[in-house]
């Protein structure tokens, strides 16, 4: 299959400053030298512990923090060089799902206006009537009434909020979505019923994900493909199959062994 994103040799270091004239005496590398691609239609996985690099990567593919070093490439263009105003047709197709569900919604703004507002950006040939329609048809797919737009983020669960973050992504009808750890914040119950639908959602308009998690059998339920990151750097990737039934690195047998059991 095409791949749809490349990273290739991606790094990303932060300076670390000291002294009173705030000099530079060392650096974190906090990505270093990470390859892989995506098939278009395809679920790479990234799994890894707290610190790991993984979502440092995510919003680095996403250009929301500067790499240091490397290539991210989508559908054949290194974005990394790009301008704002040259990589704002790219935004449109490269969206996130947020950890915190509520942390990445305005709490003074309602549903309506919160996912309203990246089609108001975006496309710009839809009225007020218009934005509202596809409101109401946008959480209706993710499993909300159409009466929910009224309403602000705090009248909702955590379960309820995501789904509004995942309406709010689908907005702009995107093909490549980052979901980092979009379920770690979520009961048990309500994990399945938010990985059941972004299955659904990824079948229904042919999206290609990049998961991120800290949960393997989580990532196994929804990858092709799992990398397995420790301190900035790929250990292990294979085949969801792979990784989870024969690992090879020390750390992915205990990333595994952490995994609770029924």
């Amino acid at each position: 299959m095409t791949p749809l994103v490349r990273v290739n040799q991606l790094k990303i270091h932060f300076p670390v400053h000291a002294g009173f004239l705030r000099r530079k005496v060392d650096e974190i590398r906090a990505v270093d030298e990470v390859s892989f691609s995506i098939p278009e239609g395809g679920t790479l996985g990234l799994v890894g512990e707290s610190g790991s690099g993984k979502s440092t990567i995510a919003r680095a593919v996403l250009k929301l923090i500067p790499a240091t070093g490397g290539e991210v490439i989508y559908r054949d263009k290194n974005i990394l060089p790009l301008s704002e105003g040259e990589f704002r047709p790219y935004r449109k197709e490269m969206q996130m799902i947020f950890q915190d569900p509520f942390g990445s919604l305005n709490p003074r703004m309602t549903i309506e206006q919160i996912i309203a507002e990246p089609l108001r950006i975006h496309f710009r040939h839809l009225d007020k009537a218009g934005r509202r329609d596809t409101v109401a048809a946008l959480l209706e797919r993710v499993g909300l009434p159409a009466e929910a737009m009224w309403r602000y983020p705090h009248e909702f669960s955590g379960g309820q909020r995501q789904r509004i973050g995942i309406a709010r992504a689908l907005a702009v009808q995107p093909k490549f979505l980052v979901c980092d750890e979009p379920v770690s914040a979520l009961d048990v119950s309500v994990q399945a019923q938010i990985i059941n639908l972004l299955q659904d959602l990824q079948e229904q308009f042919k999206l290609t994900y990049l998961f991120i998690a800290h949960d393997l059998a989580v990532v196994e339920h929804m990858s092709d493909e799992i990398i397995v990151m420790h301190r900035g750097k790929i250990v292990e990737q294979g085949t969801a199959e792979q990784v989870c039934e024969d690992p090879h690195h020390e750390y992915t047998k205990k990333l595994l062994a952490a995994v609770p059991s029924l």
